[in-house]
């Protein structure tokens, strides 16, 4: 009878040993490594395939990283319209976009104001209610730091033409000067602020064969090629905020008739994913709010002169600014 009584106690507390062993494991196991710290996530990243999307993609994952979050990098998403397509149907969850590119391609039909395209803050608030209203898609903060769209030559051309704007382009074009304009599909093709805008308000047309076609829009690749001469190129699609032009020798044309929006950069989120992850506002916010035109230009040169990794670009900038730790 005493040995039944002893066997039972200790049945009863390896019992009581085992059920605290299953407690503690439900409470502390997260999966992530961490005892005791919940997983966040998974959140997926995407970006343009040009070299700022690709600096701008892994800046956003590193901080998300260093919050706690799992993310799943898919920067050098694709173009415009396919990154686009990507957030709007959850095959992302982030990505950075521009206001001036959100105002003139994004909401066909909307009555714009007159002079919002060339107002930052008019542009970026009109974007952000309507992405909002239409796609439940949040803006957060943008980066002081105008992108624009412009187009370089080479430095020698400039001088031995005095071509130093776009007046001057366009008289050189329209007197039979020798032009190959090397960009993206898509700058060529778009009429609101693309290379018709540029025709339409300058008085000249660019005819197919003094054109070059690349088929993804890394100014890396356009303005190397106008510096190096490639297949008779002599004018690439630029971006603003690009390190490498006069590294490489190229010019930006000025723009006196201000025909392009002003293009600052910001984080794009999936409002569902917002609302169960309210803090990447606010880890978020501080970082492009403090991203000058000087920073990014050092960056994108890392990249595209210097052939840093954009991940390792990002993280030495976030760990410079104490953004991360």
């Amino acid at each position: 009878m005493r040995l039944r009584r002893i066997l039972a106690l200790a049945l009863a507390v390896m019992l009581m040993l085992a059920a605290a062993g299953c407690s503690a494991t439900e409470t502390t196991d997260t999966g992530d490594g961490d005892d005791g710290v919940e997983s966040k996530g998974p959140i997926t990243v995407g970006s343009k395939i040009d070299t700022e999307g690709g600096v701008l993609g892994q800046i956003i994952i590193a901080v998300l990283e260093d919050n706690g979050f799992d993310v799943v990098d898919k920067t050098k998403t694709g173009q415009t319209e396919v990154v686009r397509k990507a957030l709007l149907s959850g095959e992302i969850d982030i990505y950075p976009e521009y206001t001036g590119t959100a105002l003139t391609q994004f909401f066909p039909g909307e009555n714009i104001g007159d002079g919002t395209s060339k107002d930052a803050q008019a542009s970026y608030d009109t974007v952000a209610q309507l992405d909002a209203q239409q796609n439940n898609i949040m803006w957060l903060e943008r980066a002081p730091a105008n992108n624009t769209w412009a187009i370089a030559i080479p430095q020698s051309l400039s001088e031995a033409e005095g071509i130093v704007s776009f007046e001057d382009w366009a008289d050189y074009i329209n007197g039979g000067g020798a032009v190959k304009l090397v960009a993206s599909q898509e700058f060529v093709d778009r009429v609101e602020d693309g290379v018709p805008a540029i025709e339409k308000a300058y008085g000249f047309t660019l005819s197919a064969d003094q054109l070059i076609i690349l088929s993804g829009g890394d100014t890396a690749q356009t303005e190397a090629a106008a510096a190096q001469g490639t297949n008779g190129a002599n004018a690439a699609m630029a971006y603003g905020t690009d390190g490498s032009l006069s590294a490489l020798g190229l010019v930006v044309l000025e723009d006196p008739m201000s025909i392009w929006p002003v293009y600052e950069p910001a984080p794009l989120v999936r409002g569902e994913v917002l609302e169960m992850y309210p803090e990447i506002a606010d880890i978020l916010n501080p970082v492009f709010k403090g991203m000058t035109l000087a920073a990014l230009q050092e960056l994108n040169g890392r990249v595209a002169v210097d052939g840093a990794d954009p991940r390792d670009v990002a993280r030495d900038y976030l760990l410079a600014e104490g953004l991360i730790q």
